[in-house]
């Protein structure tokens, strides 16, 4: 609740906590918000103005852009974040027992770690692709063994902070065991920095698959996903930009409001950036007073 007010107090994390959510609820429902069949074709409507009917016009086949918008939201958004999900997860539990019980086991993970991240990852991405064939799953897939084993290094980063505490040494004399210590001791201070570095994934994570998907190596046609919808329009895109404004507009505000909600996360949860953005809004709050009561006199 306190993580709640804290950014509802802030205008813009508020604005783009209700853009991410209200995304994320968009693509759920998406059969339900979607007025026509994404797929289905209408060639005499075709490169048709916005309607009452089609309020965002049609594309090249007469299909509904609104529609193909709204289901692009799944595969863009929602199956990106699923995929974020279980890259943290192992990646987050390699790094909790990396950082937990070093010695030959921290040796050993690590090493693995950095073999996974000497390979640049878009030529990972290509080299998966190449042998298992285009596609969203492809990707995703490719998407996990990238980014597990940064996310992994990171939150073993975290965790060696908190490993030599001293209530986790008085846990650990009073016989408590290893799982219960990371579960209930470790888990919980390091969830911040685990969250923040998620968020921060979330938006370059949206970006690539969008990238990929432009250059037809994601998810294929017919299927809706807002890089296919901008690859689709590129052919006409100097006789009929407004094909890819949606689309375009769609990936610059979800992954600016991520940004903006990944940088009023890491100040909620860092009471020294709390401060010092409080120290830096004090000033100018009363240089703003100043200001206002010359006006009045």
């Amino acid at each position: 609740m306190n993580l709640l007010k804290q950014l509802w107090s802030d205008k813009l994390a508020a604005l783009s906590l209700f853009i991410v959510a209200g995304t994320l609820a968009a693509g759920m429902f998406a059969p339900l918000l979607a007025p026509h069949d994404p797929n289905e074709v209408h060639m005499e409507l075709r490169f048709a103005a916005a309607s009452g009917e089609y309020w965002l016009g049609n594309d090249h086949l007469g299909r509904c852009v609104l529609s193909r918008l709204l289901y692009g939201i799944r595969p863009s958004v929602l199956w990106v974040l699923a995929t974020l999900a279980a890259s943290v997860g192992f990646g987050a539990a390699v790094g909790l027992i990396a950082g937990y019980f070093r010695g030959k086991t921290d040796a050993v993970l690590m090493r693995i770690c950095d073999c996974m991240l000497s390979f640049p990852g878009y030529v990972m991405v290509l080299a998966i692709i190449g042998v298992l064939g285009v596609g969203l799953e492809t990707i995703l897939l490719a998407f996990v063994l990238m980014k597990w084993a940064w996310f992994a290094r990171i939150v073993r980063t975290s965790v060696m902070q908190y490993a030599e505490s001293d209530y986790v040494k008085f846990a650990k004399a009073v016989g408590a065991g290893h799982f219960h210590i990371i579960t209930r001791h470790i888990v919980p201070v390091a969830l911040p920095d685990i969250a923040v570095v998620s968020s921060s994934s979330f938006g370059s994570m949206i970006l690539q698959i969008s990238g990929f998907s432009f250059l037809g190596l994601g998810i294929q046609a017919p299927n809706a996903e807002w890089g296919m919808m901008l690859n689709e329009a590129r052919a006409v895109m100097f006789s009929r930009p407004e094909q890819m404004l949606a689309p375009g507009i769609a990936i610059i505000v979800i992954v600016s409001a991520v940004n903006f909600l990944a940088d009023a996360l890491q100040v909620a949860w860092d009471p020294k950036l709390r401060a010092s953005r409080q120290r830096q809004q004090g000033p100018a709050a009363a240089t703003a007073a100043k200001l206002q009561g010359k006006e009045v006199a």
